[in-house]
């Protein structure tokens, strides 16, 4: 079992079910998979990419970013997710640590191609608008890949240093979607609301992963400014688990008048929870928020309290 086999397997069970919602677009299972193939076949007859490879990921959190990741997989290839927000000689220490050739990035990040190619002259980048609108129906099947083999990349902040990737395998990442879903008891019927970077170990496992392979939803928020925006998507589209940071369910408590959710599971991770907020929001909503803490190196969930 890999993650190609595993989102495959999850795909042909809920082929028609919505798996992902970006405002009023909505993804079926199968159309990720069909794109998750179109991506890997691009990826491996257009980019020469071979199993094994580092492909980069330079992206704001958007539909195509699902099949992009998965692609790259299915190509037998390792994801290197990459922060959108760093600066073009930061992307190039990336991209020269992990001999990224390929990467995907939008048209706005992609204007810094001459910036990026001081790093990686050989560097092809992939434009994720390849990924929108209509795709050919491929069947070139996926690369076969052990439990063992890399699956991703993910640098680390560099707060002493440079960015060290934490080198994560198949079955890393497969482990500990599988304990996030007893853990959370995540069922088919679940809806992820996505408020955070994808790019981010957090997000990559517990917002998008988990719910693929648990064959649930992703509700991947458009709009996050203001508050009562994302309130107003994560009520409309009736999400269930919210994986977020304490910044955010501070805001939730400064929101005036009474506030009906329909999530279950809340989870704050990423940075610590001040125990303050943990009893202000548990008096106010009558529901358990859940501290979560993990690393990168660990796929990133260690404990959820």
């Amino acid at each position: 079992m890999n993650l190609v086999t595993a989102f495959a397997r999850s795909a042909h069970e809920h082929a028609t079910k919505t798996a992902l919602y970006w405002g009023d677009a909505e993804y079926s299972f199968s159309d990720l998979a069909r794109r998750s193939a179109f991506a890997a076949s691009c990826l491996q007859n257009r980019y020469n990419v071979k199993p094994g490879d580092r492909v980069g990921l330079w992206l704001k959190n958007c539909p195509e970013f699902i099949p992009a990741f998965l692609g790259i997989l299915r190509a037998g290839a390792a994801a290197v997710p990459i922060n959108s927000f760093l600066k073009a000689e930061e992307v190039n220490y990336i991209l020269a640590d992990a001999a990224i050739d390929v990467l995907f990035t939008d048209a706005d990040l992609g204007s810094h191609h001459r910036a990026l190619e001081a790093a990686r002259p050989n560097l092809k980048l992939f434009p994720i608008a390849t990924l929108a609108g209509p795709i050919p129906d491929l069947q070139q099947p996926a690369v076969g890949r052990k439990p063992s083999d890399l699956a991703a990349l993910i640098y680390t902040s560099g707060t002493t240093g440079h960015p060290k990737g934490a080198m994560l395998s198949h079955g890393n990442l497969l482990h500990n979607v599988e304990s996030c879903r007893q853990v959370l008891e995540t069922v088919p019927a679940d809806r992820f609301g996505v408020l955070l970077p994808l790019f981010h170990s957090y997000m990559l496992t517990v917002g998008m992963l988990l719910p693929l392979i648990a064959g649930g939803s992703i509700i991947l928020v458009k709009s996050l400014h203001p508050v009562k925006n994302v309130l107003e998507e994560l009520i409309t589209r009736q999400v269930s688990i919210l994986p977020a940071i304490p910044q955010f369910y501070r805001s939730l408590l400064n929101v005036p008048g009474h506030l009906e959710l329909p999530i279950r599971v809340f989870i704050s991770g990423a940075a610590p929870l001040p125990k303050k907020v943990i009893e202000d929001f548990e008096a106010r909503f009558h529901r358990p928020l859940i501290e979560g803490y993990g690393l990168s190196e660990a796929s990133p969930v260690v404990s959820k309290n």
